[in-house]
């Protein structure tokens, strides 16, 4: 789908965000700038992150937690443990385990690192930069069920 404004980029998150469920997992992939981030701040908003509260990229942090209405959202970025022992790496940040307790996980380069975070997601969304805006690409077995309004 083309996301031709921030605003429709912004509308596919509220989407999102309205279907996820406690345990859910969302790998997004893409270029840096494609709009991972931009996209992960309006699910989060959409599942109740107050606009107080920053929502950043998790490149240095590699996991940001935030509480929701609806539990706790993880927010990781595998960025920088790719060309390492990325399952190693990720089998020590824990998120398989928090994914089981029902945090929902919004994981950014998370494409080589399925085991370690639960199994397959429930939605992958490819990002990509557009001559205007960006290119989104949904699947999983939930793709279905987003519709942008």
């Amino acid at each position: 789908m083309h996301l031709r404004t921030r605003r429709e980029t912004q509308r596919l998150g509220k989407a999102i965000g309205a279907k996820l469920r406690a345990g859910d997992l969302v790998v997004l992939s893409g270029d840096l700038g494609a709009g991972k981030t931009f996209l992960t701040r309006a699910i989060a908003r959409e599942l109740g992150v107050a606009e107080s509260v920053r929502v950043t990229s998790p490149t240095f942090t590699l996991v940001q937690e935030y509480d929701t209405p609806r539990g706790t959202l993880l927010h990781a970025d595998l960025h920088r443990l790719l060309g390492k022992n990325l399952r190693a790496e990720v089998e020590r940040l824990g998120l398989r385990e928090r994914r089981a307790e029902g945090c929902i996980l919004i994981v950014e380069w998370g494409e080589g690192a399925m085991e370690g975070l639960g199994g397959e997601p429930e939605l992958v969304v490819k990002m990509a930069v557009a001559k205007i805006g960006r290119e989104a690409a949904l699947s999983g077995s939930r793709a279905r069920e987003i519709a942008i309004r």
